[in-house]
Parts: C-alpha cells; sequence; structure tokens
C-alpha cells in the first residue's frame, strides 16, 4: 500500500527540519545558559571570598594601628586638657596637632576624638592629593554626632574605625580614624547602600534610582537576580556594616554570556543550515516523483489561458494515485468546460440575435441608435485613454443599454407628441428592465451597470437611483453622454433632429450638472467626422452581426 502524497510530504521535509531544530537549538541554549550563570555564580563567590580576605588583614592592621594610638601619652593629656577646658581654642589646637602627627604617620585620611557620649572634640581631614595632601583641623559641625560605618564630607566618602581612649581605666575619650573609600579603582561593578539608598556605586551608564528600584526585591538574600536597563545582572552582598551599609559587587549576566552567546549563534547556524540541506535533499527526493506531471498540467492551464482553450492530457502522466486521479479530474473538466464553452457562446448569439430583433421589430430608431451610441462611447473612451478591456465592455454596453425598452408599451414609446407623467414614469422604468432582462444571463454582469445607470444624472437628479458624481460608474457616464448627443441630433417624428453645434452647445452648458464635466470635455474635442451620423443608414442586419460579435468576444 502506496502512502498518500500529503504524508509522504509532512513526514519527509517537515518533521526531520522542525524536530532538529527545535530541540538541538533548545538543548543547547539551556545548557549554556544554565553553565555559564553557575561560572559567574562561582565567580562572584570567589572576590567575595578574596575580598572579604583583604578587608580582614585590613581591620587587624587598622585596629593594630588603632590601639597604638588610642594608647599615646601626648595625645590622652591632650584629651584630658581639652576636656578641662572644652572652651579654650588652644587645647582644641593640641589635640589636632597631635592628630595631625599620628595620622601622618600611620597613614590614616580622616581621625576624630569625641566624647564618651559621641560629642565631636576635635579632629583632621586630609586635604588635597598627591604629595601635596595634608592634614587640615576638621569642621565639627558637619558631622554625625553618632558615628558610623562611613562618613562623607565635601563629596568624599571615609570608612570608618574607632576605639576606646582608658586613663587609669576611665574612658575619656573615643578615637575613631578613617580611610578614604571610593568604588571607582575597583575591577568589578559595586554598590554601597545604606538602608537600600545607593551611597556610591561604580556600575558606569546607571542612575542610582534605578539600581535601587532594581535591588529593592532582593531583601537580605545572598544572591539576587535582578533586571538593570533591559539587561539581567547578579548581585551578591561582600560586606555589611554598622549604620545599615552593605557593599555589594554586581555582574552584568548579558555582558559576560555574549561572546558564548554569538559563538552559540554560530553553531545555530551551523546546524540550521545542515538542517536546511536535509529538508532540501528530502524534498528533492519527495518531489521529483511529483514535479514532472503536475509541470504538465500547468503548461495545459497555460495555454488554456492563453488561447481560451482547455485541452485534455494525453498518456500516463504519473505513477502515483493522487496525480493520476488528478490527471483523469482534469481530463472531465475539460471536456465539460469545452462543452458548456460551445453551448453559452451559441446561447449568448441566439440571445443577443433575439434582442436586436425585437427593437428593430417594435423602432427601427432604436437600433440606429443603440450601433451610434456604441460608436461615440467607444471614441469618447479611447479618447480618455482607458484600458481597451474598459473599450470593449463599454461598446457592448452602449449596445445594450437601450434593451428595456422592449418592456415599455409601443403607445409609450412611438407616441409622436409629448409624454405625459405618468408616461414619462413609464419611459424611465427601462433602465431597470433592462437589467432584470440581462442580470439573469451568465456573461451579461459586466454590463449591467451601463445599461442600468446611463440615466443617472452629475447632480443626482437622474433615475432610477439618484446616484451623484463618481458613484456611477464610467461606463455609464461616457454612454449618457452619448446618448444624450445622438438623441438631439437625432430626426423623430415630433421634431427635426438640431445641429451638431446646438447639440455641443447644449452638452456644455449642462456639463457639471447632468453630464460629467471630463467625459463632456474629452466627447467634444472628438473629430468632427467621427460625431457625425455615419450609421444612420446602416442595414438592421449589421447591427445584429455586431452585437453578436461583441458578445462572443
Amino acid at each position: 500500500m502506496r502512502t498518500p502524497l500529503k504524508t509522504r510530504a509532512f513526514v519527509l521535509c517537515f518533521v526531520p527540519f522542525a524536530l532538529l531544530l527545535t530541540c538541538s537549538f533548545w538543548m543547547i541554549q539551556r545548557f549554556v545558559q544554565s553553565t555559564v550563570r553557575e561560572g559567574l555564580r562561582t565567580s562572584l563567590r570567589q572576590n567575595q571570598a578574596a575580598i572579604a580576605n583583604i578587608r580582614a588583614k585590613n581591620n587587624v592592621e587598622k585596629s593594630r594601628f588603632l590601639r597604638v594610638a588610642g594608647e599615646n601619652a601626648a595625645l590622652k593629656a591632650g584629651i584630658q586638657l581639652l576636656r578641662t577646658h572644652p572652651n579654650v581654642e588652644s587645647a582644641r589646637t593640641t589635640v589636632e596637632d597631635q592628630l595631625r602627627e599620628l595620622g601622618e604617620h600611620m597613614g590614616f585620611d580622616f581621625m576624630l576624638v569625641s566624647a564618651p557620649d559621641h560629642t565631636p572634640l576635635a579632629g583632621v581631614v586630609r586635604s588635597g592629593n598627591g604629595e601635596k595632601s595634608q592634614l587640615v583641623p576638621l569642621d565639627l559641625s558637619r558631622l554625625d554626632p553618632h558615628g558610623a560605618a562611613f562618613a562623607f564630607l565635601n563629596g568624599r566618602g571615609f570608612q570608618m574605625a574607632s576605639i576606646p581612649v582608658d586613663e587609669d581605666e576611665e574612658n575619656i575619650a573615643l578615637l575613631a580614624v578613617g580611610e578614604y573609600f571610593s568604588l571607582d579603582g575597583s575591577n568589578m561593578p559595586m554598590a554601597l547602600l545604606q538602608h537600600g539608598k545607593v551611597v556610591e556605586s561604580s556600575v558606569s551608564g546607571l542612575p542610582s534610582v534605578d539600581l535601587e528600584r532594581a535591588l529593592r526585591g532582593c531583601g537580605s538574600k545572598s544572591e539576587c537576580d535582578v533586571q538593570l536597563q533591559g539587561q539581567n545582572w547578579i548581585a551578591l552582598p561582600i560586606e555589611a556594616y554598622s549604620g545599615g551599609y552593605v557593599l555589594l559587587s554586581l555582574e552584568n549576566v548579558d555582558v559576560a554570556t555574549a561572546p558564548i552567546q554569538s559563538r552559540l549563534r554560530q553553531l545555530f547556524l551551523s546546524l540550521a543550515a545542515i538542517s536546511l540541506l536535509v529538508a532540501l535533499l528530502c524534498s528533492l527526493g519527495s518531489s521529483a516523483s511529483i514535479a514532472k506531471p503536475i509541470a504538465v498540467i500547468v503548461a495545459n492551464l497555460r495555454a488554456a489561458a492563453s488561447t481560451g482553450k482547455l485541452t485534455e492530457l494525453e498518456g500516463q502522466t504519473s505513477s502515483i494515485q493522487e496525480i493520476q486521479d488528478l490527471a483523469r479530474i482534469y481530463n472531465r473538466a475539460a471536456v465539460s468546460v469545452r462543452a458548456a464553452g460551445e453551448n453559452l457562446q451559441s446561447a449568448y448569439l441566439e440571445f443577443v440575435g433575439s434582442l436586436a430583433h425585437a427593437l428593430d421589430a417594435r423602432d427601427q430608431y432604436t437600433a440606429g441608435h443603440s450601433l451610434r451610441v456604441s460608436q461615440l462611447s467607444c471614441a469618447t473612451a479611447e479618447a480618455m485613454h482607458l484600458k481597451s478591456e474598459d473599450v470593449e465592455r463599454i461598446r457592448i454596453g452602449a449596445l445594450l443599454h437601450d434593451i428595456g425598452k422592449i418592456g415599455v408599451s409601443d403607445s409609450v414609446l412611438q407616441k409622436p407628441g409629448r409624454l405625459t407623467d405618468e408616461e414619462f414614469d413609464q419611459v424611465k422604468q427601462h433602465p431597470v428592465i433592462g437589467r432584470r432582462i440581462l442580470e439573469g444571463v451568465q456573461g451579461f454582469a459586466p454590463y449591467l451597470p451601463a445599461v442600468e445607470l446611463h440615466h443617472e444624472n452629475w447632480n443626482g437628479s437622474g433615475y432610477p437611483k439618484g446616484q451623484r458624481g463618481e458613484e456611477t460608474p464610467i461606463d455609464a457616464r461616457i454612454i449618457h453622454v452619448s446618448d444624450a448627443y445622438d438623441a438631439m441630433t437625432t430626426d423623430r417624428s415630433y421634431r427635426r433632429g438640431m445641429t451638431h453645434e446646438k447639440a455641443i452647445s447644449i452638452l456644455v452648458e449642462n456639463s457639471g450638472i447632468q453630464f460629467d464635466p471630463r467625459v463632456v470635455a474629452t466627447f467634444i474635442e472628438l473629430p468632427v467626422e467621427v460625431l457625425t451620423r455615419e450609421a444612420e443608414g446602416m442595414e438592421r442586419t449589421k447591427l445584429h452581426e455586431q452585437a453578436a460579435m461583441a458578445v462572443a468576444v
């Protein structure tokens, strides 16, 4: 049993391609992302441990310096003097000089002596940079009297440490020392926060408010994934300090994984190329069995489009059951279409011939009038540079435009005098009657607007629908002008036809009111020989022949 064509194409082409691409990319993507994230976390933990060790050594060294400074006899004597005479400037100057000397010797950037209740007594802070930097007296009014792990003066931060100064087992003061603190020189993005507020950050190009908002959901987590400016980051606490300070290290996951992601994309493109090649080979194998017979059928259809004749296929087209069924159905359709075309053409010819005979039998004027209107309408359409298929449609529509007068009584249609309102209402029904006659016949649909709407006026005062302007198709607007011109220049039983000049003047006068201004402007520029009534003496048999040929085309 042979596998159906649809199943074979799906299995051989779509399933391997889709499964290969989807599974390979998903597995590699997940594996790489997981590996990179774990590597980043490991690197951050190692950096955290290294920084913690360095800070522990610094703290040990600093605490040793603090103990040495706190035991300095001269400093203690100065502090006692300052406590005894707190308002004496020389006493404060003495303590500041001692602090300056200790600070320069030990390399501190900030030194402060406070009372046991943390009230600042005297202090010095480093001013300037490089070799010209020196410790200068500190403005005590700008200090936080309660102390903290960090102090910020003049836009610079200091990491603080303190030790009590005792004399005879009595605490006489607190000595606080500090070193400049800055994250600018760190080799990784870091941030110092106090109670969730960013105090200092080395994350370039990121506003502090955005960093605070991103870290708000981390809480007390040891590790936290955050989103910063549409990118994925990992935040890891390094150290916590008194006063609510926390030092964080951050790592941009997207930047760190970009090289790997680039390699991943290259790998995926390679896999995609391989998969496409496999799919192409599978498609060639399956399509080879159907391409040739399908091409034969397509070639026959193209030939039918150009010649109008749908020919049958000859011989065995394919070994595939579905293609054989398609060929058999195509041949049946070709036979049916050919027979239907022949019947339809015959019916068209008979129908148009019957209509023409009916018009001729009632009024010779009607036959000649329709042919002249058709000629004038074609000349106008060509002068307006309409497409050839539009001109042909207008020609046939003009031949049939008055076919509805078959439904108007002879007493009204051939009345020699002026029509009454009731009689004119009957005549106004001929566009609707004409549409009813033609709309039930296959193939006449393109001509229905010309038949029904050729008495619509530009200003909406026409009939049967009262359409205005370009609501009426161009076919009907052109026929309306040609119809009016021929009616004015044709002799009637109750009047003589107007001159060409008089008819043209009436058309111009009613341009934009009754007629399309663009159509009138084109019509009046037609050569005089085109507007003359060359077909007036043409025999009725010629009308039958041209009408039949028009529909057959």
